[in-house]
């Protein structure tokens, strides 16, 4: 049954999914499906004087809004492109003498939007913030507590001159918010600095194995003339080949996790069994769990267990080390770790791979660039046996791998995975994206090097 349409895609009853969005011609790698304006966006709590309240880039110096005291932005322009949307928000900030935590501003934008255009912008939104899941009757005691919270937050925030609502439709709001909000990242793709509500993309189902990927447009506020702007907006690529009528899907969490895990956090987040051929069938947990093995053998289950479990402490240390600045601490940790891994664990193994990227990370911040260049060469050989190829998170990895090598005087082998990631990125990206401008520049330096 069809519901609505919407350029290449219609609405459809998806079974026990509910509904869900399917293409009405065939796909190519790297197309987008369809873009989309936020409905409502806010930065994070903690990121709040470090990244643009309009466009969600990063900024040294922001330029903050002299009124609310609260809100930054790149410069009077990004401001000036804001104030429709901050105006209110604005106000019942000076009103309350601080700003409330990012669940109940985005709530609180999202109603002020409502109020302004009704819960449906354009005709070319496909559905409306009240007829999305709100997952309520799901929701754990902790969870509810939470929820609640906020409905209580939200109602000392919002204007008392402005249209009441109650609690039982804040409660829905907030219940959407939840489990349907999408993280927004910076400019480079690599850090979440906000959280956004975008109705059309919340109609799309999850997969462990998806067709699609989700990727950020900041859009563009440099012109002087406003009427030049775009919004930033999400944007739905094709990871491959989509068939005429084939439902599209995203993953809405890290496939580098066995199947039951992935199946516990989509339950606990997103209130849903997950039966996609790769969590029914486990495909790919035996490579995350492998072990290694040397003629013929393999280390019995005794070592194996006191590996993993000497890795998990090992992890606690090293997220302590790191969030204290302590770097030498973590360097030092993960060589450890990972010469205890080193006849046990496989190159998928997961415990293995969370410290290679960890170690990569942390010498190439030191500047130590050979030993980094060589633990995020094996995390790209391990990524590449368990991500599909085409898949964001491959990208980049391939794409850090690549600069890391580059600093480390390996033009040739920077070089070649500078290309691969390129060609992932231009597919999950796209040619306009920082991130692809960046590689292709680095591209075109390293052939003349």
């Amino acid at each position: 049954m069809t519901l609505q349409k919407k350029d290449a895609v219609e609405v459809f009853a998806a079974g026990e999914k509910g509904r869900g969005l399917r293409t009405t011609k065939e796909m190519q790698p790297g197309e987008v499906v369809f873009a989309e304006a936020s409905f409502a966006a806010v930065v994070f709590d903690s990121l709040s004087m470090q990244v643009c309240h309009n466009c969600f880039r990063r900024q040294a110096y922001p330029h903050r809004c002299a009124q609310c005291k609260f809100a930054y932005y790149c410069d009077r322009t990004c401001q000036h492109a804001a104030w429709e949307e901050h105006k209110q928000e604005c106000a019942a900030i000076r009103q309350q003498g601080k700003a409330p935590n990012e669940s109940v501003r985005l709530a609180a934008r999202t109603l002020w939007r409502m109020q302004r255009h009704t819960s449906k912008v354009s005709d070319g939104q496909l559905t409306t913030l009240d007829f999305l899941e709100d997952h309520i009757s799901k929701m754990s005691p902790e969870d509810l507590k939470v929820l609640n919270g906020n409905v209580q937050k939200f109602k000392e925030y919002w204007p008392s001159k402005s249209k009441q609502f109650g609690v039982d439709y804040l409660q829905h709001i907030f219940g959407v918010i939840n489990c349907n909000a999408y993280t927004m990242s910076d400019q480079k793709g690599l850090q979440a600095v906000g959280v956004g509500l975008f109705p059309n993309l919340c109609l799309v189902n999850h997969d462990c194995r998806p067709n699609c990927t989700v990727i950020l447009n900041h859009g563009n506020q440099t012109f002087l003339d406003a009427s030049f702007h775009s919004q930033r907006r999400i944007e739905l690529r094709a990871l491959g080949n989509i068939s005429e009528g084939e439902e599209l899907t995203v993953s809405y969490v890290d496939f580098l996790n066995v199947s039951k895990d992935r199946q516990q956090q989509l339950k606990r987040q997103y209130y849903f069994d997950c039966n996609c051929e790769y969590c029914a069938g486990g495909v790919k947990d035996d490579l995350m769990t492998a072990v290694k093995e040397k003629d013929g053998k393999k280390p019995s289950a005794e070592q194996v267990k006191e590996v993993t479990e000497f890795t998990t402490q090992a992890l606690a240390k090293i997220e302590q080390a790191r969030t204290e600045g302590n770097f030498q601490e973590v360097v030092k940790l993960c060589r450890e770790c990972l010469e205890k891994q080193q006849s046990v664990l496989a190159d998928t193994h997961l415990s293995l791979l969370r410290v290679l990227r960890i170690a990569s990370e942390v010498l190439s911040y030191l500047q130590m660039f050979q030993d980094a260049a060589n633990y995020a060469s094996r995390l790209v050989e391990g990524y590449a046996k368990l991500y599909q190829p085409n898949s964001a998170q491959l990208g980049m990895a391939t794409m850090r791998a690549g600069v890391i090598h580059w600093h480390a005087g390996n033009i040739e082998i920077g070089h070649g995975m500078i290309c691969q990631a390129f060609a992932i990125l231009m597919i999950t990206h796209g040619p306009h994206h920082p991130i692809t401008k960046d590689l292709e520049v680095m591209h075109q330096l390293s052939t003349f090097l």
